[in-house]
């Protein structure tokens, strides 16, 4: 039977859409029937299914038909040419820009989204800088529910597009990306029928990044890689990520969980708490063209800190400037254009190469959690005046 529980007390609660424990107000996670899981999981059913997240259902908190627009199981590449820049002869890249809206946020979504339709929800809703606006949209607009999305006052409208265009109702709110989320949370404490994914089904919401280590181990043979590197803003994924390795270590799939780098923009409170050895202080001010990962008060951030130490890992924070330098080298190394989130991760491996944290014989896995396409406009300065001409002798010559 699905239960939550609260990771801080460890009180069991029944599975509801509930976030936070009424006893210690700590965040709640789901807990499985491991026995029950061992009976009907194997390998070989996982290698049989969809090509989608939902090939691991059994490991997932939903019980009806999944919301499956084919999030998951994505691109898997060997990175040679980018490997044999950087140093490492076993580097591998997953590539969730080539999920249904072309990031990570498919995978939680669909999780979070079929979760609403158990509990028989009225309206789905989130709090977002881009990603997970037009994410749910999609997914709200398949199961013919209306979506609110509350965003950041002053966020570029491109961001906004895939969300307008499947008709999901956005609401700018004043302040930074947590004054948003805080108006939606109170909007979700109103009215209990309204499914906000990353707020009242956030246990379930979460779950969905777990496919992203299921993933890394299948794609590897069933074996786990040395190292990760994850893109870190909430902390969210990386906690979730590492909650899958453990999933799969419990059903003995694989024997070794990896240690975990954190990848998070210059002077951001996770990175500043590893390095500095802290505790994981908010920031109230901060400027970054990384909006996807601008969160300065990161709701699992004190797990991700804890995960990264335990596991022997580090954290880097890359500036801007090499940020935009690690999209133009990963996409004229391999051919793959990234947000910049994704620039974070190739930044902060450099950065963990280069310092000798990560040795070159290792087989190393990092996240690329969306498309290059998304935050284009940080790159039109890229193309120069154009070069015209008028007979193609002309072009000969060069």
């Amino acid at each position: 039977m699905l239960m939550l529980r609260c990771i801080v007390c460890g009180d069991v609660k029944e599975d509801a859409p509930v976030y936070v424990c009424d006893e210690c107000f700590g965040p709640l996670e789901v807990i499985y029937d491991w026995e029950r899981i061992k009976e009907i999981a194997s390998k070989e059913k996982i290698e049989k299914g969809v090509k989608s997240l939902w090939r691991y259902k059994d490991f997932l908190p939903v019980k009806g038909e999944p919301v499956d627009l084919g999030a998951g199981f994505t691109r898997f590449i060997h990175a040679k040419n980018l490997g044999e820049i950087v140093g490492l002869r076993n580097l591998y890249l997953i590539d969730d820009s080539t999920n249904p809206t072309y990031s990570f946020k498919d995978r939680v979504v669909s999780v979070a989204v079929t979760k609403a339709l158990e509990f028989k929800m009225k309206a789905l809703g989130c709090a977002s800088t881009g990603n997970l606006a037009g994410s749910l949209a999609a997914h709200a607009a398949k199961v013919k529910l209306p979506a609110y999305i509350f965003v950041p006052a002053g966020i570029e409208r491109v961001k906004l597009v895939q969300a307008a265009i499947h008709g999901a109702k956005i609401i700018e709110v004043e302040g930074s990306y947590d004054h948003a989320n805080r108006m939606a949370t109170e909007l979700a404490e109103k009215n209990p029928e309204w499914g906000f994914v990353n707020i009242n089904l956030r246990p379930y919401y979460v779950e969905g990044s777990k496919t992203l280590a299921y993933e890394a181990i299948e794609r590897l043979g069933w074996e786990s890689p040395d190292q990760l590197i994850v893109p870190m803003a909430s902390g969210a994924l990386l906690t979730s990520i590492h909650r899958g390795f453990l999933d799969f270590i419990e059903v003995d799939f694989t024997s070794e969980l990896p240690i975990f780098n954190g990848a998070q923009p210059e002077g951001f409170p996770i990175v500043r708490a590893v390095k500095e050895g802290g505790e994981v202080e908010p920031v109230r001010e901060f400027n970054t063209i990384v909006h996807s990962l601008a969160i300065g008060n990161p709701a699992n951030g004190y797990s991700a800190r804890e995960i990264i130490k335990r596991t022997g890992g580090y954290a880097e924070d890359p500036s801007d400037a090499e940020v935009v330098e690690a999209v133009k080298l990963l996409a004229r190394s391999e051919g793959i254009f990234t947000e910049l989130a994704g620039g974070t991760v190739i930044a902060s491996l450099i950065r963990l190469v280069e310092s000798g944290r990560i040795d070159r014989n290792e087989r190393v896995v990092a996240y690329l959690t969306g498309n290059g396409l998304k935050t284009a406009d940080v790159f039109v300065e890229e193309i120069s005046e154009l070069e015209r001409v008028s007979r193609y002798e002309e072009v000969i010559a060069w």
